[in-house]
């Protein structure tokens, strides 16, 4: 296997998958970030912005883990130590877990805070989606202390991941980073 001729692809949908979340990703990061440092009205628009980026994303990851079923990655190169399978299912596992429970925990605790995805923050800013539970402030802070945890492990995952795809290119130079181009 070379840098330039990878030994199997992911499938363009796949591919698809992964450059549509990335920039869904940053801006949803951002936004999250941004938020708690606004404290005028203008702030509702950035919950929506926010809260829309979040179930937008965990509606690809979930479609994208659906096709994983179908058509599944390929092989990781055949001299690719133990360690580095390892880790790299790892770090995979972690990704796609808080890719799924990051926005299903603000959607609750927006929720429990009373403050469900309809008018100012609905979905796309314009889908209301229902009300499946009473204001629980008791609820609401636990999980919004998970979600918030969450947001900065996030680009902790992202961070490894690059860093190994650019491991794999410039140093093993296997192709591994090719296969998702």
């Amino acid at each position: 296997m070379s840098i330039t001729r990878p030994d199997g692809s992911y499938s363009a949908v796949a591919k698809i998958f992964h450059w549509v979340s990335v920039p869904l990703i940053v801006l949803a990061l951002l936004s999250g970030v941004v938020i708690g440092h606004i404290k005028d009205p203008s702030k509702m628009g950035f919950y929506a912005i926010h809260e829309s980026l979040g179930l937008t994303l965990l509606i690809l990851v979930l479609a994208r883990l659906a096709c994983r079923r179908f058509s599944p990655p390929p092989p990781l190169p055949g001299d690719l130590p133990g360690y580095l399978r390892k880790a790299s299912a790892a770090t995979h596992h972690m990704l796609y877990a808080a890719l799924v429970a990051q926005p299903v925990l603000g959607f609750f605790a927006s929720n429990a805070f009373g403050f469900p995805m309809q008018g100012a923050t609905a979905y796309l800013g314009f889908i209301d989606l229902p009300k499946f539970m009473n204001a629980w402030e008791g609820l609401a802070k636990p999980l919004m202390w998970l979600h918030g945890w969450l947001g900065w492990l996030l680009p902790v995952l992202i961070a490894a991941h690059v860093a190994a795809a650019i491991y794999h290119h410039a140093i093993r130079r296997d192709g591994t980073l090719m296969r998702m181009l």
